[in-house]
Parts: C-alpha cells; structure tokens; sequence
C-alpha cells in the first residue's frame, strides 16, 4: 500500500514536471521572435546585409555561415550570401539558385509566380563573395553544393513550413537537378530550365547535329558567313581589338594571348546566337559577310559573343564555372565543316585553359553518369523545360522507366530562356498544374491551372539570367 502511494506522489510530480515544462515551452513559444527579420535573423549562423523594401513582400539579403567542406565541419567556414522574398511563412516556398552569383535585386523566378509563394536564393560557392579564405578548390563540387543547400532548408524549413520547390535556369537548373540527386527528401517538386546534361564529356556530336537543322538555312548560312568572315579579317581586326582592351585594361594572361581570345570570341558566335537569339533576330545580322564593314563585323560579334569575355577580366567571374566544366560537369566542342582548316589556329578552348594554371583540375568522368543514371531511374516530381532553338538542349536530362510524375518538354521557337509559359497549350497546362500541386495549392480545376500571383513587369519581367556564350 505504502509502495502505490509513493508511486502515484511520483507519478504526480513527474506529470506535473511534464506540464510545467510544456507551459514554459508555450510562453517561450509566445514570447518569441514574431516579425520575419527577427525569425530569420534567430537562426544560428544567419546575419543581416539589408533590407530592401518591395511592395507586398518583404526582402532580404542576408550571410548564412557554411561549413568549407561538409564532409568535416570542424575544418573551416565561409559565408553564403542568400536572399529571401518573403510573401508569407503560410505560403509555399521556392528554393532559387543560378548556379553563379545571387542577384540582390528582387526578382521572381517562374515558380515563384504560379505558386505565390516566398522564394528563398542561394549564391553558388566560390563565386565571391561566397568563396572561403583561403580557397580550397577541391572543395568546389557539386555534392558540397548541395550539401550548402541541404543546409539552408534545414536552416530554414521551421520558419517556412510549408511546401518546397526546388528550380533554377541552365547551370540553375543543373544544380536543383543535384540537389535532389544527392538529398530526395527535402524538396516536394523540382522545375528545371534548361538544363544541359553531358553524359560524356568527349562525345558532342549532338551538338554538331543541332547547328545542321536549327532554324532556316537561310539564316544559319548568313551567320555562319558573319562567323568566317570575322576570321577572314582576323588581322585589321584584332588591332582594333588590341586598342579595345588597351582602352579597357584588359590583359589576357589566362587564355594565352590576345589572338586565342579573339579567336574564342568568334568561334562562339553562332552559339552564342541561338542561345540568346530568336529566328526573327537574324534580320539583325548583316546580309552579306563578304561586303560587310570591319564596323558591321565587328558589331555583330561583339553584340553576340562578347569581346570582353575571354579577358583575364571578363574569365575571372567565372572561374567557379570553368572549374567545375574541367572536373565534373563537362564542356561541349564543337567542329565548323564551312570553315576552312587553316582560318581555326586553336579551336575551342577546354576548361583548362580558362581557369588560371595555380588552380589544380583532375575531371571526374562518373560525377555526370551518376546524375544522369539517378534520374532516369529515380526522377519524382520533376520538370524540364527546354527551348528548341536553344543550343543547350542538344544533350539534355531524359527520363527513364523509373521516373514517376516528371516530364521533359521542349518550348517551340524558344531559346535559353524557355519557360512554361512558352509552351504548347496542353503541356502549359499540365506543366503548371502539377507545379501546384507539388506545392499543395492545386486548384479544383486542373484543366484550367494558371499562375496564382498576378504578372508583375518588375519582379517577373526580368531577362532570362544570361551569361556569355558557351556558359550555361
């Protein structure tokens, strides 16, 4: 009897540990931050930049604190920069990366509009800011990447707890596509644009086969004159390129000389134009090459490809890029049968010699096997948009017996900036359905999907995240 007792008084003061405990946890709950800066900013690691204001939204850009090598937390940190539209912590949330540098303007990606969700942007590591001191390159993968990524939803997924998208365009849409390689489990849909997949690296005859049947004859025909004839005339050329950069301080160190660069600026020119371009835009290229001006050359290529590009300048942006092309993504080549041999000194520059020779490169020939072997047998959730005339999409992400609730669709007409809202009718239609309903906002009618945030010409409006040619 006296044994029950001392059990039940224990029993009490354990539930009434129990219920005090609950009660603190409740007024600590209530007495927490409320204000969404205040949220963020209560996360271990995350530091404030500035606050821009937009209407109907509030937006951040912020420093979140990352392990150098996540393999071995204890070995280093370095600061990421993030942005966050914050609509509502009740919305769904679109998780953006570029794979470059994070734009600290506030935008909206695709997404982002059909869903009416926050969007929550990541700059990729080793794009500067966001690149440890000193710089371990070999820390720069696509797993640590995703691991970054792994780390920020974590990071943020008690504030906005809702749904997730991941999506992003070209290396954008590479990298949401390893992200849910590497962890399945975090993201309820992936929306992919663009995204090129070389399986292969030494094998791009698919590239050579889309530049036969791009477009019209027509126009493949004046832009490849414009592109030989520019090599034609390398020599008046390339002394006023030799003045353009003196005028600039350009240098060309990396590449190897101004005469490599001129000829990489060239010979990117007819990519360079399908991937940016439409088929109406060749009206804006001249006629005829052989009578052209060295002005009119000069302007076409330059307007196109780039003069800066292949400077030690224009390069160092992009040296993250260009490492990950030589160790695990890939790089295409391309052949130009209607240029005669010896007009081509060097032709395409590979990876390694765009990234300064103090900078180790070994590629990873099974990094894009891997990936591509995922997908095709694992794909859940996902979607790809390419555009037809977009060189990119020659070696693109497919689908295998595996995939479930994916899609791969091709916008007609569309270049690298190729949307859902570029597509045919039907596939519009299912495509945006099925982002809602990924983000459990799913109309009653799915016949009738649309984007559930009204078109905003300043966060929507935007020009597809460009780069130069020859960088996805």
């Amino acid at each position: 009897m006296h044994k029950a007792l001392r059990w039940l008084l224990a029993l009490a003061v354990f539930l009434g540990t129990l219920s005090g405990t609950a009660a603190g946890a409740a007024t600590a709950a209530r007495s927490g931050p409320t204000d969404i800066r205040d949220r963020l900013l209560s996360i271990p690691g995350m530091s404030l930049i500035e606050e821009k204001p937009y209407p109907g939204y509030r937006y951040f850009v912020l420093n979140y604190t990352q392990p150098v090598d996540h393999r071995h937390p204890d070995r280093g940190t370095f600061q990421q920069r993030i942005t966050v539209l914050h609509k509502d912590t009740s919305r769904p949330t679109v998780f953006h990366t570029s794979g470059y540098n994070v734009s600290t303007t506030p935008s909206r990606r695709e997404p982002t509009q059909i869903v009416d969700g926050n969007q929550v942007s990541l700059e990729y590591r080793f794009f500067t800011p966001s690149r440890p001191d000193p710089a371990d390159w070999s820390k720069l993968d696509i797993w640590q990447a995703a691991s970054d990524q792994h780390r920020v939803f974590e990071a943020l997924k008690p504030v906005y707890g809702g749904r997730w998208l991941a999506t992003g365009a070209s290396k954008g849409g590479m990298t949401a596509t390893y992200y849910e390689r590497f962890y399945p489990r975090d993201m309820d849909g992936v929306v992919a644009y663009v995204a090129p997949n070389d399986v292969v690296d030494n094998e791009d005859s698919a590239y050579d086969r889309f530049f036969t049947t791009v477009g019209t004859k027509a126009c493949r025909d004046r832009l490849n004159a414009v592109q030989r004839e520019a090599l034609v005339r390398r020599g008046p050329l390339e002394k006023r390129y030799a003045r353009y950069a003196a005028d600039k301080g350009y240098s060309f160190d990396t590449i190897g000389g101004l005469d490599k660069a001129y000829e990489a600026v060239v010979l990117d020119y007819v990519w360079g134009f399908w991937q940016y371009s439409l088929l109406k835009d060749c009206d804006t290229v001249p006629a005829d090459a052989a009578t052209a001006s060295d002005e009119e050359i000069w302007k076409s290529v330059d307007t196109i490809s780039g003069f800066s590009a292949y400077t030690d300048q224009g390069l160092a942006q992009f040296t993250p890029y260009y490492y990950q092309a030589g160790t695990q993504l890939g790089s295409p080549t391309i052949h130009f049968p209607y240029i005669e041999r010896k007009l081509i000194r060097y032709g395409y520059q590979p990876p390694r010699a765009l990234v300064p020779r103090s900078v180790p490169m070994r590629f990873q020939p099974h990094a894009m096997r891997d990936v591509d072997t995922w997908v095709r047998r694992h794909a859940a959730h996902m979607l790809y948009v390419y555009g037809q005339n977009d060189p990119w999409g020659a070696e693109r992400f497919r689908l295998g017996s595996g995939a479930r609730d994916s899609y791969v669709f091709t916008a007609p007409g569309m270049n690298h900036g190729a949307n859902v809202a570029g597509l045919v009718p039907d596939q519009k239609s299912l495509a945006t359905e099925r982002i809602l309903r990924w983000a459990g906002v799913s109309p009653a009618d799915a016949a009738r999907a649309k984007p559930l945030a009204a078109y905003d010409a300043q966060l929507d409006g935007r020009d597809p995240e460009r780069e130069p040619a020859l960088r996805p």
